[in-house]
């Protein structure tokens, strides 16, 4: 196991450092590397499903190497399948992505993929306008497996060049004490305030979620001490594991990571890495300060005080552990934006000094048997996500191959448009909902990218900006994470609260009633995303949105009378709607 995460972590820098390699080589031999983390290093499934996942690993991993091998050759057949050996190959692939994906996350995300597939090949006997000319078999095969339009795509090239290293970045972390480094500074800085314990998670969640990109992981991390923490301090079991939940859900809107959104983003708009976290920033920073609020708001309900003294970590403390995720940090961004590299690059370099860092503790030690300890942790912990968030990428992959090859895409863009009457925000509303639908059967990403792919042509044609409409669709897609009856981190923050989910769900969709609002806060200040061209106007647009957002969370957690509360909603409401609406008028 070890060797096979040297070799996949390996693989990945290299890449970064050797400069460029075909497209049809180095996303074939992804695959080929991620493949056995999913069917043989995995949780044993019993001695049936162990040995047809090995057998499967071993045939999808021949028949990606092959693909590498034969690069060249394919890149002249122009997407099209000539032998029948290449067919083959080609349904190996694709069912060797399909179970992947379904052992990695389960069926939703392989049974959308696999309709799919059968819409290319039989659409063609579907009436109506949803229906598509006969594609020839060896042009659907070829373009989907044995070239650059189906599972080695677009998408398949971020996971290879860009997800992949800031992933191990983040595994290098989470590996020394850079986790305790953020709890300490979260302590430090919110420990003594009212309702102490809550407004630590939200600080340690932020810190946290910008590397670990997971809700789920989140939760399962700083939850194990915050949770326990606000039960102390006489937080009501729902409200402790809704304020986990909430705050762990804003780690895949927080820069840099962001769930790996912010790479997609980058491929399917072609906006800079740097713009992208610019115009996240503003956002993802109000829909904290408002779950903040909201935490004071319960807090003040319930008398809820700072945490003790002896639990507040000393200044030293906070200085040294600090500095296991501030140095990475700053080499990180320090390539960015002062030398100028690339986002990959820069990482690289973090990944090495983050590494480096793994031979001390927070007791100064040098000690070479805790680094190895350390590595070998980092090496299998980037393994396992790196698969992971490459299973589902790829699937995901296959759908975009099929929207493009069909035309689909571009009906489901036509049927949204017809059904709006060509108004945005009837348009918004339906996309919207497809988000939170989609987003309850498959991860946060990929529901993402398959929602831009029908409904951003829609959106961009009615006159929203491209990255207005991603950032819109990328947050609503997160909606799952909180909201019934498929809420990821509500069940997780449950368990660990022992309480009803049901109960925590509803506390935490008021508490994170900004992941509703902020959204659509862009579309209706658009200049909430301009930070990097237009810094006043943006911030004046943060501090409108905000303080909605937070006129309605006080009103849902803060006020008990019902027409206070109703009045604080449509007050609210009004700031973030009704206002931009007088401002253009005027």
């Amino acid at each position: 196991m070890l060797s096979a995460a040297i070799l996949l972590v390996g693989f990945h820098l290299g890449l970064i450092f050797s400069g460029i390699v075909p497209n049809l080589v180095a996303r074939p031999l992804h695959l080929a590397l991620i493949l056995p983390w999913i069917f043989v290093f995995a949780e044993p499934r019993g001695r049936l499903a162990d040995l047809s996942g090995a057998v499967l690993a071993f045939a999808g991993m021949a028949a990606s190497v092959w693909i590498a091998l034969n690069a060249d050759r394919l890149a002249d057949q122009y997407g099209f399948v000539e032998t029948g050996f290449q067919y083959g190959v080609g349904a190996v692939l694709l069912l060797a992505v399909l179970e992947a994906a379904r052992r990695a996350i389960g069926w939703p995300l392989p049974s959308i993929a696999f309709v799919a597939l059968l819409y290319a090949a039989f659409g063609q006997h579907v009436p109506g306008e949803f229906g598509h000319a006969p594609l020839p078999a060896a042009s659907l095969m070829g373009t989907l497996t044995l070239a650059e339009g189906g599972i080695f795509g677009q998408l398949t090239g971020v996971s290879v060049g860009v997800v992949a290293i800031f992933v191990i970045f983040g595994a290098v972390l989470n590996a020394g004490e850079a986790g305790q480094g953020f709890m300490n500074l979260a302590a430090a800085a919110a420990g003594r305030l009212r309702g102490g314990a809550g407004k630590v998670s939200v600080i340690a969640s932020a810190l946290f979620g910008s590397i670990s990109g997971s809700a789920s992981a989140n939760v399962a991390s700083t939850g194990a001490v915050t949770i326990p923490a606000m039960i102390r301090l006489g937080y009501p079991r729902r409200i402790a594991a809704a304020v986990e939940a909430v705050a762990s859900s804003g780690g895949q809107i927080m820069p840099p990571l962001m769930g790996a959104g912010a790479f997609v983003m980058v491929e399917l708009t072609g906006t800079p890495y740097t713009d992208i976290i610019a115009a996240a920033l503003l956002p993802a920073i109000l829909y904290f300060l408002v779950v903040w609020f909201g935490i004071d708001a319960y807090a003040r309900r319930f008398d809820l005080g700072a945490l003790p003294p002896d639990e507040r970590p000393g200044g030293r403390e906070v200085a040294i552990t600090s500095a296991f995720f501030a140095v990475p940090f700053a080499v990180l961004l320090g390539g960015m934006f002062r030398i100028g590299y690339t986002p990959q690059y820069s990482a690289a370099l973090a990944i090495v000094a983050g590494t480096l860092l793994l031979t001390v503790g927070a007791d100064m030690r040098l000690d070479l048997r805790r680094a190895a300890m350390r590595a070998e942790t980092a090496l299998i912990g980037a393994s396992r996500q790196v698969a992971l968030i490459g299973a589902i990428i790829i699937c995901a992959s296959i759908i975009i191959g099929v929207l493009a090859i069909t035309g689909l895409g571009v009906k489901i863009t036509s049927l949204i448009l017809s059904a709006s009457n060509g108004q945005i925000w009837p348009s918004l509303i339906l996309t919207a909902l497809a988000c939170l639908v989609l987003g309850m059967e498959v991860p946060t990403t990929a529901a993402y990218v398959i929602c831009i792919s029908v409904a951003g042509p829609a959106l961009i044609s009615l006159g929203l900006e491209p990255l207005q409409a991603h950032l819109f669709v990328f947050w609503f897609a997160l909606l799952s994470t909180i909201t019934p009856p498929v809420c990821g981190a509500v069940f997780i923050a449950a368990g660990m609260a022992q309480e009803s989910w049901v109960r925590v769900a509803a506390t935490a969709m008021a508490l994170g009633v900004g992941l509703y609002l902020i959204p659509l806060g862009m579309i209706a200040w658009p200049d909430l995303i301009r930070l990097a061209d237009r810094p006043l106007p943006a911030l004046a647009a943060a501090l409108l949105v905000g303080t909605g957002c937070v006129i309605v969370s006080y009103a849902l957690i803060g006020v008990r009378h019902r027409w206070k509360t109703l009045s604080g909603i449509m007050a609210g409401l009004a700031i973030l709607f009704l206002l931009p609406m007088i401002v253009q008028a005027s």
